[in-house]
C-alpha cells in the first residue's frame, strides 16, 4: 500500500530518532548553533571584517587574548590585515554555509526530478539518464569542480553551480531508485486508471515516498558541499576575496602558519571540521531512523 508519510509524523520520528542517540543530538545542538551565530553574524559579531575604516592595520597578527588600542580584547586573535579573527570566522562561516545549502538545495532539485523522470518513464530516457549519472560518479568531485572554475572563473553563483553539477547525480541515483520501488506499486495503478497527469501522480503521490533517502542524501551532500567549497576557496579558486569563507581564511592563515601564527588558520580549520562533523553526524543517524530495514 501507497500510504502516505506526513511530514509532522516524519518529523517527530526524525526528532524522536536524533534525540535517541546522545551522539546525534549534540552534534545536531551543534550545527543549529553555528547556524543560528551565522545568521546572527552581523548582531553578535564584535567587529564588521569587511569595513576597512574598522580595522586598524596596526592591530595585525596580535595573538589570541590581546587587547587593541582602543580597549578590544581579540580573544581569538587578529589576522595579517589586523581583522578581529572571530567576526572574520562567524562570517566566514555565513559565506560557507550560504553556499553550501544553496547548491544542495539546487542540486536536489535538479537530481530529483531527472530520477524521477528516469524511474517513471523508464525503456532509453532511463538508460539514457542513467548513463550520464554513471558518468558524473564515475569522476572526483573536486576535479570536476576545478575544471569547471578554471574555465568560468571565480564568483560566488559559480562555485554554487559547480557544486550543483557534480552534486545533483547522487540525488538522481537514490531517487531512481526509491521511485523504481513506488511506481510498481497498486496505488500507482490506481492514480493512472483514475486518469491522473504524469506529473501529478510524481510530484502528489511517488515523490513523498521518496522523501526519507532525499532527505538523508540532502544532510550528507551539504556537509560535502561546504567541505568542497573550503577546498576550492583553499587552493585559490573558489570564492573571490572580497567574500571570504572559512577555506579562504584557513588559506591566509597556512601562508604564515611556519611563522608561528598559528591562530589564523588552525581556529577556521576547527570551525570547518566542527560543522561538517557535526552534520555527518546527524546525517548518519538520519539514515538510520529513515532506513525501514533499520526498523524494529
Amino acid at each position: 500500500m501507497g500510504a502516505l508519510l506526513s511530514g509532522e509524523t516524519m518529523f517527530a520520528r526524525i526528532l524522536r530518532g536524533i534525540l535517541a542517540s546522545p551522539k546525534a543530538t549534540a552534534a545536531a545542538l551543534v550545527c543549529l548553533t553555528l547556524v543560528a551565530a551565522a545568521l546572527l553574524a552581523p548582531l553578535i559579531a564584535p567587529q564588521d571584517p569587511y569595513d576597512l575604516g574598522a580595522i586598524d592595520f596596526f592591530d595585525s597578527r596580535l595573538p589570541p587574548g590581546s587587547d587593541s588600542l582602543s580597549g578590544m580584547t581579540y580573544w581569538l586573535g587578529t589576522d595579517t590585515q589586523g581583522r578581529d579573527m572571530f567576526s572574520a570566522m562567524l562570517y566566514g562561516l555565513r559565506t560557507s554555509l550560504a553556499v553550501g545549502l544553496t547548491s544542495g538545495l539546487l542540486a536536489l532539485v535538479v537530481g530529483t526530478t531527472l530520477g524521477l523522470i528516469a524511474a517513471y518513464m523508464g525503456g532509453r530516457m532511463d538508460a539514457f539518464i542513467m548513463r550520464f549519472v554513471d558518468l558524473m560518479l564515475g569522476f572526483p568531485t573536486i576535479l570536476v569542480a576545478l575544471m569547471i572554475l578554471v574555465v568560468f572563473g571565480q564568483g560566488t553563483w559559480k562555485v554554487i553551480l559547480a557544486l550543483v553539477f557534480v552534486q545533483w547525480a547522487y540525488f538522481a541515483r537514490a531517487v531512481r531508485g526509491a521511485a523504481l520501488v513506488e511506481t510498481g506499486k497498486d496505488y500507482v495503478e490506481a492514480a493512472r486508471c483514475l486518469g491522473l497527469s504524469s506529473t501529478r501522480i510524481l510530484a502528489a503521490h511517488i515523490l513523498p515516498n521518496c522523501l526519507p533517502p532525499l532527505i538523508v542524501i540532502g544532510t550528507i551532500q551539504v556537509a560535502n558541499a561546504i567541505a568542497a567549497e573550503a577546498t576550492l576557496s583553499f587552493l585559490g579558486i573558489g570564492l573571490p576575496i572580497t567574500e571570504p569563507s572559512l577555506g579562504l581564511l584557513i588559506a591566509n592563515g597556512y601562508q604564515v602558519l611556519l611563522a608561528g601564527l598559528y591562530w589564523m588558520s588552525v581556529y577556521p580549520g576547527l570551525l570547518l571540521l566542527a560543522i561538517v562533523f557535526s552534520v555527518n553526524i546527524v546525517g548518519d543517524r538520519l539514515r538510520e531512523v529513515l532506513n525501514p530495514r533499520l526498523e524494529t
